[in-house]
């Protein structure tokens, strides 16, 4: 059986090593290996990569014609109150196991990034993006805070469910 995969390896690409004289091939490929690089001259499913990497979305939708509005103070206040109250809620839950005393100051933490990020960076969906998150999990760290990675959890899984909704909502956008 393995002489016929060398057999049929060799058909492939003529310019493979004569086939080895015992059925099993040996345990040094690099010796089998073409100019090109691929093993058994045989090439790899996967396309190469685009010298340069274009978006999906930004090549389907005219991406340099397309753009995004400014952000909006007014929404970025409204949603800032939700999310320091759903933070508030959600932390209290689970003061005991992670926050302990802080959860005041873990939540004035994130609410800070948060509003920061709405009022200078978010223009709508599409654009709300994962370093904010990083931010507060950072900012908690660096004030000694404990359950830094719990808070930023708990503040992603709100923005996922929420911002882009209110947004459109807000809006007016189906």
């Amino acid at each position: 059986m393995a002489t016929s995969v060398w057999a049929a390896a060799a058909a492939l690409n003529p310019t493979l090593l004569p086939l080895p004289s015992s059925p099993r091939p040996t345990r040094s490929v690099s010796s089998t290996r073409p100019s090109g690089g691929h093993l058994l001259g045989l090439r790899s499913r996967r396309p190469p990569l685009p010298a340069k990497v274009v978006c999906r979305r930004a090549k389907n939708a005219g991406f340099e014609d397309y753009k995004f509005p400014d952000p909006i103070p007014e929404f970025a206040e409204q949603e800032t109150s939700r999310f320091r109250e759903h933070m508030m809620w959600r932390l209290e839950q689970k003061k005991e196991e992670y926050f302990g005393e802080h959860v005041e100051e873990i939540v004035d933490v994130c609410t800070e990034v948060l509003s920061n990020f709405l009022r200078h960076e978010y223009c709508g969906p599409g654009t709300l993006l994962v370093h904010p998150f990083l931010d507060m999990k950072g900012e908690i760290k660096e004030k000694g805070l404990p359950g830094a990675p719990q808070a930023a959890r708990a503040a992603i899984a709100w923005a996922e469910k929420n911002i882009d909704n209110d947004w459109k909502a807000w809006t007016g956008d189906d």
